[in-house]
């Protein structure tokens, strides 16, 4: 009796992670399974090495858990944030690189300068901007993308169902006032190792 009800809290506690990630999706803040290309478990494994790798770097640093951000598509790792220095951005990439999985490793850690408020209320606006544009362009599946915004560049990642749903992200990004440069990791649905049917 004893090892069944200790089987059935297992489960419960098993399961109930299990619907967790079901209903409030992986990738990227909140975004729902359904709206999400990739299979259920492509998204796990991805969460699971995103986990994996950010408890490697808090471990490492706990003041980067708010300076160094990192997204897994498809085991494709991007890292964006601010470091220390030079030697502190490689050792992130060489952690990167021994996450189990890994497909490729994409790092655009800046070094950190000066806190400069104006910049970073710029940057913010950018991003908002940008968030909202492509959250009103019906071309564009909006849930599937993550901006980040660094010095006036845009850093997007996600997944696009086509190259044209890809090719109006971009186009939506240079139209921005006072943007730079647009550096987008955005992945065609048909690049994904496995998708839904």
């Amino acid at each position: 009796m004893k090892n069944k009800l200790l089987l059935i809290l297992i489960l419960g506690l098993l399961l109930s992670g299990c619907i967790g990630v079901a209903s409030t999706g992986l990738f990227g803040t909140g975004v729902s399974v359904a709206f999400d290309p990739r299979t259920v478990g492509t998204q796990i494994d991805d969460n699971i090495m995103e986990k994996s790798l950010k408890t490697k770097i808090l471990l490492r640093d706990k003041n980067h858990l708010l300076q160094v951000k990192v997204e897994v598509l498809d085991g494709r790792i991007f890292l964006t944030g601010k470091v220390d220095n030079p030697e502190e951005k490689l050792q992130l990439t060489k952690l990167a690189w021994e996450t189990n999985g890994v497909r490729s490793v994409r790092n655009d850690l800046k070094i950190k300068e000066e806190f400069n408020f104006q910049q970073s209320a710029k940057d913010l606006l950018i991003t908002s901007q940008l968030r909202s544009a492509i959250i009103f362009n019906k071309k564009i599946k909006a849930t599937n993308y993550q901006i980040d915004t660094f010095k006036k560049k845009i850093f997007i990642y996600g997944i696009a169902e086509d190259a044209d749903e890809k090719d109006e992200v971009i186009k939506e990004a240079k139209s921005i006032l006072d943007v730079e440069d647009v550096i987008a990791s955005i992945l065609l649905l048909e690049e994904l190792r496995i998708q839904k049917n």
